[in-house]
């Protein structure tokens, strides 16, 4: 079963939000409807190209997501690439779609001209982490928010 990705398209919704859910849960989280419909469109829409998705589907099927925010950096005169959400269906994980979903922003980063690309997760996701040490370097840094 090999996964493909491509763009999120409008009529992925209700799988994205479905996929979307799984991920939010994971973490202990939950966002309102207005913010499911506001990032779905703001992920769609054209006239915000800091702000996209792909989805991973095998035989028709989206089985992942992934969220992606260009921004400005200081150190920087390119943009810089974040991975704020990464999901993979529980049924179809170590499947590769995971790494797929990385390598097509990689390639989408590299288009754009923004070599780095970089994500968080919690220390507690070490299946997912697995995959991240193996197509990336992990850093010293620990978050710290208001």
């Amino acid at each position: 079963m090999t996964a493909t990705t491509r763009p999120l398209r409008r009529e992925d919704h209700a799988r994205w939000r479905e996929l979307w859910t799984g991920y939010l849960e994971f973490y202990g989280s939950s966002v309102p409807d207005e913010v499911y419909d506001t990032t779905f469109e703001r992920l769609l829409d054209s006239e915000r190209p800091q702000q996209c998705a792909f989805v991973a589907e095998t035989g028709g099927e989206v089985i992942g997501l992934v969220h992606v925010v260009y921004h400005a950096h200081n150190w920087r005169v390119e943009d810089v690439c974040y991975i704020q959400d990464l999901y993979v269906d529980p049924k179809v994980r170590s499947t590769g779609a995971g790494r797929a979903l990385i390598e097509a922003v990689y390639d989408a980063a590299d288009a754009n001209g923004t070599p780095s690309v970089y994500w968080m997760t919690q220390d507690f996701n070490e299946t997912a982490r697995k995959l991240y040490d193996r197509i990336a370097t992990v850093t010293p840094f620990i978050k710290y928010q208001r």
